[in-house]
């Protein structure tokens, strides 16, 4: 597992897509696979926050109790700085925007997925266009609350799915989304950011994007 940031609070790993953070009935490895190596202490490590099974990149890991309350504090909050790459179906007719749309969980059977709901929480997400290839885009969002699948949900909304996305839209073959930075600004900040996986590379050199 690749670590991107370490001090003796927490740990920043690059999450590889496909890997679930917690086990999963099935079986397999999972991100708790990992914690007995980065253990200090009888207690730890903790999640401190959740990345989907299929989303590649930053995902925070607290070695401290206290470091766990204050990155819980600052996510609830809305103050962790997140940044995603996606690629998405199609090219946008606008080169950016803010997505201000409330999602609610619909459940059908065992499925769910995020949904369009006026009553629900608040959701927020800005996005700028990287670059395309000619017939998909790469684009930059930063959520500005965190709701459940919310960059999924707001790609769909905009009319583009995220590539791979069998939930919202974007069809099969993995998922092109990646939790790409993460900036937590307590004293001293914790800083990260992600490689670009296998599964996206190929697009975003396509695109010709600076990173």
């Amino acid at each position: 597992m690749n670590i991107l940031f370490q001090d003796r609070r927490a740990l920043v790993i690059d999450k590889p897509a496909g890997l679930p953070v917690h086990p999963v009935r099935a079986g397999g490895p999972s991100v708790e696979d990992f914690f007995s190596q980065w253990r200090q202490g009888k207690q730890g490590p903790w999640l401190a926050h959740r990345l989907d099974r299929d989303t590649a990149g930053c995902l925070v890991i607290a070695l401290k109790k206290s470091f766990l309350r204050e990155a819980q504090e600052m996510f609830a909050q809305g103050l962790a700085q997140k940044t995603y790459l996606a690629v998405l179906r199609g090219r946008t007719t606008a080169p950016q925007g803010v997505i201000n749309q409330p999602l609610a969980k619909r459940t059908q059977g065992r499925a769910w997925k995020m949904a369009p709901d006026e009553a629900a929480p608040p959701a927020i997400t800005a996005w700028r266009v990287l670059g395309d290839n000619g017939t998909d885009s790469l684009v930059e969002f930063t959520p500005r609350t965190g709701r459940t699948h919310q960059i999924r949900a707001h790609a769909a909304h905009l009319g583009h799915p995220i590539l791979g996305d069998e939930i919202y839209g974007g069809g099969a073959g993995g998922l092109r989304l990646l939790a790409w930075r993460i900036a937590l600004p307590l004293d001293p900040p914790v800083l990260a950011t992600a490689s670009i996986p296998p599964h996206m590379r190929g697009f975003v050199e396509a695109c010709h994007a600076t990173l």
